[in-house]
């Protein structure tokens, strides 16, 4: 079973790794990668050139932007009522099953996502958490709502002409941060989980163009200077890192659907728990 949302990968400078169209090949979800003019030879010699948008610019030093948007326009040429876009440095997808992340190999946990999401009006974004942020020894519900959603993102298509992507640093959080202050909600899956390269350890993408010369205190203050009413720095794990607070958007209450009918029971969608192999 697959997402019966469109699915983007931006990439850049990223043909040798492209961690995530590996991953969605071997799950055999469609999906599209966009890339700069410049690089489609290179790319084109790895992935099915069918699979692969060109943008209409090159180089413009402004990182992920102008290729978020662009994403975003073209998915709302097609019909789309939402979009997956997703960072390319993504290596795996699970489910969480017993507090363990468990690989799966189908683009089912997609289209349950979908399905959970399109029971109400007002979730805006919607995504999978990284998979190091889940605890075995902690207690997890399936979803939060009202928080950052990041790098693997199910969005809202209607909403852009309010709300494109914008910045140089921390376009999710910002994004995010936009939203749920308009009321809007977010739905973050601890069910399912993405196992994602940290951020700076790969060569491409921001991290040449970006990240470098102290970039994580570049991101930290970029974010203040766009929420300085409940973002702060502090110097955390070694490095510093941003800090937000998102208690004021938890009051935002997910509605339904008018007329909704959730079938009682539980709906696996076909999945299967199996033992692992050695291959």
């Amino acid at each position: 079973m697959n997402p019966k949302y469109p699915v983007y990968i931006i990439s850049k400078g990223r043909w040798d790794t492209r961690l995530t169209s590996k991953t969605l090949e071997k799950m055999n979800v469609p999906y599209h990668i966009v890339i700069e003019p410049q690089e489609y030879d290179e790319y084109a010699k790895v992935i099915d050139s069918k699979k692969i948008l060109t943008l209409p610019f090159n180089n413009l030093g402004q990182g992920s932007i102008p290729a978020r948007n662009w994403v975003w326009e073209h998915s709302i040429s097609t019909g789309a009522e939402r979009h997956w876009i997703l960072d390319d440095n993504i290596g795996r997808f699970n489910r969480l099953n017993n507090n363990y992340c468990v690989p799966v190999s189908s683009g089912t946990i997609f289209k349950i996502a979908e399905d959970f999401v399109d029971r109400y009006i007002n979730v805006a974004l919607a995504g999978f958490n990284y998979d190091f942020f889940i605890i075995t020894r902690r207690k997890l519900p399936a979803f939060v709502i009202n928080t950052r959603i990041y790098s693997c993102i199910l969005i809202k298509n209607d909403l852009y002409d309010n709300y494109k992507w914008r910045g140089r640093y921390n376009e999710d959080t910002d994004l995010s941060l936009r939203l749920l202050k308009d009321g809007w909600c977010t739905i973050l899956f601890n069910s399912f989980t993405q196992e994602k390269a940290q951020t700076m350890t790969l060569k491409g993408g921001n991290t040449d163009e970006l990240y470098k010369d102290n970039g994580r205190l570049k991101m930290a203050q970029s974010l203040q200077e766009q929420h300085p009413d409940i973002v702060k720095i502090k110097w955390k794990f070694g490095r510093w890192q941003h800090h937000v607070n998102y208690a004021p958007m938890k009051k935002n209450e997910l509605i339904k659907k008018s007329g909704i009918v959730i079938p009682k029971g539980i709906n696996n969608y076909g999945l299967k728990l199996e033992a692992a192999t050695k291959k």
